[in-house]
């Protein structure tokens, strides 16, 4: 059930990997994919669950990033912009068109400045589906009804929204699937050059064992561990290369009826979004400022919190309290340190550098990047490897749908409705929730099920064994929290006793697997 990943990973006769990518972010898992695709064999370290750093902590945007024209980055803009409806058609279950409305806040940014930055929104990423912006009378449009009086005007743009996590893990299974081998809750403790090859010792965190792993070429994909990696496992000394910027949002019940989600300005010159999430909740975010922890220790501040609730409720005719707050969550973010004097004015562009060649052991680091772009800086890295172990396959993931995402970008609706219709049992929300998640794949969640007892233990909500199952036999679960909060985010309303039963059983089913193995 453990074992999600295909067992050769197109290993030579020599047992030698093409590629060692260390961490299970986006970036790691998209490169994995890509490589995996063209025919190089793979073989991808993750020290604790996919998506369990920065890549689940994001604003669950798939967006050009309008604030960073104010920072003249228009490559970047334009790049993120293209990328915007080629990721939705590839995921349309998990990615999706959402509209956010700009209130014109008098004395801040003028009306103009914000117009002429959307058009430029609109016309240089090459927008087809999308439809474009448009002005809002808030005195009219039920967009206003949420907000105080005094915004009357409001620009109405599009960008698309993600289910973060998952977008990891199906770039995982995906790489799987083209025959690469993913280690979740395994630590890459050191590596060492051998002429032309790296050899890694590989430690599984759970049950402390090692594994030597012999690769041609090693991607450092760590995120916000990228100079620790440096410094602690390949032995270099006075690393700087990354800023670590603390992002952090709050989840309150739902302020808003409205589909539509809201973009504001602080009188600080920062913005912050308010976005419609997991059907009764609203998500408000994000914060940035410099961050000098351990990048798994980082938490909302009090400061945070209360600058959040204070830049929200200068919109909102109802005001964000503490109290509303039913869930936190703060994530390191690896901005390229570019010497930018403020942290929301580090650029959030990727930088790839590489070392060695001519019988030096290539390494390759990721600094920076951003959810958007991960496909784009996936080929870019492919290129870069290329140049070191020759060309194999061509670039391939422009037009290559994610697991589950094989039905038409406009066509969600129809795939809901079919897979009511095959599974009259379900209920519409639960039936919803599972395409979701799964897409095409979720009549493999159900099974042979024919009625909701048939779907096993139930674990609070819509919750259930078969679904459990499924995560833990195709996507690496291992722990509670890896489903309810990264796979699910049925955390928001399975409660504790709940959990801690669903803990238990993940783990008495992973042992069971484990014990017949050995056999």
């Amino acid at each position: 059930m453990l074992h999600c990943e295909s067992a050769g990973g197109n290993v030579d006769a020599a047992g030698i990997y093409d590629i060692l990518v260390i961490g299970g972010g986006i970036n790691g898992c998209g490169i994995a994919r890509d490589a995996a695709g063209r025919g190089y064999s793979v073989f991808l370290a993750e020290m604790n669950d996919l998506a369990s750093g920065t890549s689940s902590w994001s604003t669950k945007l798939i967006h050009g990033g309008l604030r960073y024209l104010e920072h003249y980055e228009f490559r970047l803009v334009r790049e993120a912009l293209m990328e915007r409806e080629v990721l939705w058609s590839n995921a349309p279950h998990i990615i999706w068109p959402m509209r956010f409305v700009l209130p014109h806040h008098e004395g801040l940014r003028p009306a103009w400045l914000l117009r002429l930055g959307l058009f430029l929104y609109d016309h240089i990423g090459g927008r087809k589906l999308l439809p474009a912006t448009k002005t809002l009378d808030m005195r009219r449009d039920p967009a206003g009804e949420p907000l105080k009086p005094l915004y009357s005007r409001a620009f109405e743009y599009s960008d698309c929204w993600v289910n973060d996590a998952r977008l990891v893990v199906l770039n995982a299974r995906d790489a799987a699937d083209h025959g690469a081998v993913i280690r979740t809750r395994s630590r890459v403790a050191s590596a060492q050059r051998t002429g032309e090859h790296w050899q890694a010792v590989v430690e599984n965190r759970r049950t402390g064992t090692k594994e030597t792993v012999r690769a041609r070429l090693i991607v450092n994909a760590a995120g916000p561990w990228v100079d620790d990696v440096l410094a602690s496992t390949l032995g270099r000394n006075d690393v700087h290369n990354v800023r670590l910027v603390q992002g952090s949002h709050i989840v309150v019940a739902k302020k808003f009826d409205d589909p539509r989600a809201y973009f504001f300005q602080n009188r600080d010159g920062r913005i912050i979004f308010a976005i419609p999430y997991e059907e009764e909740y609203t998500l408000i975010g994000t914060t940035d400022r410099d961050y000098d922890g351990e990048p798994g220790d980082v938490a909302i501040s009090e400061a945070e919190i209360d600058y959040l609730c204070e830049a929200a409720s200068e919109y909102f005719a109802e005001p964000v309290r503490r109290e509303d707050i039913v869930w936190t969550y703060s994530g390191v973010r690896p901005l390229f340190d570019d010497g930018a004097s403020k942290a929301q004015e580090a650029t959030r562009d990727y930088v790839l550098r590489s070392e060695g060649g001519e019988g030096k052991a290539p390494l390759l680091n990721i600094f920076g990047g951003k959810i958007t772009t991960y496909r784009r800086l996936a080929e870019a890295m492919l290129e870069k490897i290329e140049g070191f172990l020759g060309r194999k396959g061509k670039p391939w993931t422009m037009s290559a749908p994610l697991p589950g995402g094989d039905f038409p970008v406009i066509g969600f609706e129809e795939q809901v409705s079919r897979f009511r219709g095959e599974h009259p049992f379900l209920g519409a929300a639960h039936a919803r929730r599972l395409v979701r998640l799964y897409g095409t794949k979720a009549a493999r969640v159900v099974g042979l099920a024919k009625s909701t007892a048939e779907l096993g233990r139930h674990f609070g909500a819509d919750l259930y064994e078969a679904e459990v199952r499924y995560l833990m036999a195709n996507e690496w679960a291992v722990t509670a929290d890896d489903v309810l909060w990264r796979r699910t985010k049925r955390g928001l309303r399975v409660g504790g006793e709940e959990a801690a039963a669903l803990e238990e059983f993940m783990r008495g089913a992973a042992s069971r697997e484990e014990a017949a193995a050995a056999e």
